[in-house]
């Protein structure tokens, strides 16, 4: 289990430079400067991913989003690239303006939970694998955060028709039955926007742990890498 430590400067803020002498992990977790700088870190993360998700062709064009794809929501998509491959372009389409009109209900419920960390997150981000401080961001919000934007997406989804295209696309035949199983024969709204939603939360956090990845290093400086 890899072990982060201070051992260079941290950019704090506005971008001010404070220097420390290499910490213990313990004193680290403790510290108001070791809580600052995870915090900092994870909240650059967010912003990062706000950023993507405020812009509608940012969105579309970002691979963490398209791996987030709830499995029962891509093997939809394979069965309309069948019978209607314009409508899972469409699908996409109003899934990032669900995207860009959610972000802002996101954004403040991350914050929160970024500057309610405590000593022991810390702890368990500094002795953790990368993605940690991730992981217990998602672990704190994840099912806040599907909970609070399913409604809006439903929302858009359902001024577009969306779900009801998709039913007439796939109607008479089996198909739906296969995947969904018990005799249904169409997408449910609420499913649907459910499944969306899931993308929505997934991908914002796979945005962020690419961030703690790709930046670790230099901020964290992980002990024996």
């Amino acid at each position: 289990m890899k072990k982060y430590i201070i051992a260079a400067a941290f950019i704090i803020g506005t971008g001010a430079f404070i220097n420390t002498s290499v910490q213990s992990c313990t004193t680290l977790a403790t510290s108001d400067l070791g809580l600052s700088v995870i915090k900092r870190f994870l909240l650059n993360g967010i912003d990062k991913g706000v950023n993507i998700y405020s812009n509608k062709q940012a969105f579309l064009q970002n691979n963490m989003v398209d791996k987030a794809l709830p499995k029962q929501l891509r093997e939809i998509n394979s069965m309309l690239e069948k019978v209607a491959p314009s409508l899972v372009a469409k699908e996409r389409e109003y899934i990032a303006d669900a995207a860009v009109y959610t972000v802002n209900i996101s954004k403040p419920i991350l914050v929160n939970a970024v500057n309610s960390l405590n000593a022991q997150d810390v702890t368990r981000i500094i002795q953790g694998e990368k993605g940690t401080a991730t992981l217990i961001l998602k672990e704190k919000t994840s099912q806040q955060l599907i909970a609070a934007i399913t409604p809006k997406v439903e929302e858009q989804l359902n001024q577009y028709g969306i779900t009801r295209s998709i039913n007439t696309a796939l109607s008479g035949s089996n198909l739906l039955n296969g995947l969904l199983g018990g005799g249904k024969t169409t997408v449910n709204s609420g499913g649907l926007s459910q499944l969306a939603s899931e993308q929505l939360v997934n991908g914002l956090f796979n945005i962020i742990e690419d961030y703690e990845i790709q930046n670790s290093q230099s901020l964290l400086g992980p002990l024996g890498k």
